[in-house]
């Protein structure tokens, strides 16, 4: 996507002679075809009671079908992976049936939806996993700082066991299940969430990292669970339907820049290019307060990578629409004002005033905050 322009049909059209791409007009991802560049991002939201997808949650994400692509909330494939109160996952048949629920409601109304599969790693807390779930990571390297529990409030994290052998590949061949039965329930793809400090970024990263087998030491072993996961996903349910979410640079859950990022992460990009995964969606919280994410590492992974690339951190519709206008971005994801604005997609298109947040009614349970935001 580097050096041709796609037309709406499909085919390919010499990039200078090509019209202004624009935001809100039709584009094709892979096979699929959306009804604009405007992309859901992925935000925990903590409606599953029990971890399963339910009514409530099929509403709200059905309110949003106006996104060219909606990428649902991090959902674990695993029960080792339930960080967080409340999160869904995606490994039981009662957790299929209701995400069928969801799919169903966004494909009446006409929109796209993936699935962001997130194992949470060392990120989680006994008292937010079910019985005989393991708390795993990489290496056993505790978490700073404290979670929220619905049962005991704060508490600090606890130090993870480190992944033997059979845990990886165990934990490998769960984002490839959680993928087929994603599939299976509707959805049309799913993204795999490899950034902020969750599972499959701390393999990446040196700090989270301290193995001396063929999954860490240098950045080549450190990518290597990265692109297992990718490949088994991608030869599950095919490469066009697959995302990846990176976040170099990121420091969420007390990770950071180290040396030889840049190279990391651009080899990294690469390869999974190679596998024809259909997009890369880049993470930039610097509109959050996070630390500035160079250009030169979004454009070198975005070369490197070859596919279609989704921008996200902190954009109004002018600077969404300038990006990909000049062809810095395929498409653009959009967090919190889809939270307040199930209509985002015409507001913006229209100029229309957004609905005010409710930061305080973000992760609890209910419809409060969640599916009563006013559509224009």
């Amino acid at each position: 996507m580097r050096t041709v322009a796609v037309g709406v049909d499909g085919g390919a059209v010499d990039a200078t002679d090509a019209p202004m791409t624009n935001l809100y007009e039709p584009t094709n991802l892979g096979e699929l075809s959306l009804q604009n560049r405007i992309v859901m991002a992925p935000m925990t939201r903590s409606r599953a009671i029990g971890n399963v997808p339910n009514e409530l949650m099929a509403e709200y994400y059905g309110q949003r079908s106006g996104a060219g692509l909606i990428i649902t909330e991090g959902t674990s494939p695993s029960p080792n992976g339930l960080g967080y109160a409340r999160i869904p996952g995606a490994y039981s048949e009662a957790q299929f049936a209701g995400w069928k629920k969801v799919t169903d409601a966004v494909h009446e109304r006409g929109g796209k939806i993936f699935l962001q599969i997130m194992h949470t790693g060392r990120v989680t807390h006994p008292l937010n996993q079910p019985e005989g779930a393991l708390l795993l990571a990489p290496s056993a390297v505790q978490l700073s700082g404290k979670m929220y529990t619905d049962a005991e409030g704060e508490q600090p994290y606890p130090e993870p066991t480190a992944m033997d052998a059979e845990a990886v590949a165990h934990a490998i061949q769960e984002y490839a299940d959680s993928a087929k039965g994603a599939v299976a329930a509707g959805f049309d793809g799913v993204e795999l969430h490899a950034a902020n400090g969750y599972l499959i970024d701390q393999f990446l990263h040196p700090q989270t990292n301290r193995r001396d087998d063929s999954y860490g030491g240098d950045a080549g072993r450190r990518n290597a669970f990265a692109l297992e996961v990718a490949k088994a996903v991608a030869d599950t349910v095919g490469a066009g339907r697959v995302g990846i979410r990176l976040s170099p640079y990121g420091v969420f859950n007390d990770l950071g820049a180290f040396d030889g990022i840049d190279d990391q992460f651009t080899s990294l990009a690469k390869a999974l290019g190679e596998l024809g995964l259909v997009y890369l969606h880049m993470v930039d919280h610097q509109a959050m307060g996070a630390p500035e994410v160079p250009d030169r590492i979004k454009a070198s992974m975005r070369e490197a990578f070859q596919g279609a690339y989704i921008a996200s951190g902190g954009f109004d519709a002018a600077r969404a629409e300038a990006i990909v206008a000049d062809g810095q971005a395929d498409l653009v994801a959009f967090g919190r004002p889809f939270l307040a604005n199930p209509d985002l997609p015409r507001r913006l298109k229209e100029g229309l005033a957004l609905n005010d947040l409710r930061p305080d009614l973000f992760y609890t349970p209910g419809a409060e905050g969640y599916t009563d935001y006013p559509e224009v």
